[in-house]
């Protein structure tokens, strides 16, 4: 996901998200612990949209992003 789909998303849609990123992450884990991994890369791609998500959860937190509603 670009970072500009990012910005478009509400703090709702966002948690749902990073939710769903994280619960991807743990099963790529598993898959990688189990050797049953097809994409590697896969991996830090999911982590590296967990973050992006959790830096505009935070902007919204400090104040720096506004809702738009």
């Amino acid at each position: 996901m670009k970072k500009t789909e990012l910005n478009e998303l509400s703090r709702e849609e966002l948690q749902v998200r990073l939710q769903d990123n994280l619960d991807a992450y743990q099963n790529l884990r598993f898959q990688k612990a189990l050797q049953q991994l097809e994409d590697p890369l896969k991996i830090r791609q999911i982590k590296r949209e967990i973050a992006q998500i959790k830096t505009v959860l935070r902007e919204y937190e400090l104040g720096l992003r506004k809702d738009e509603e």
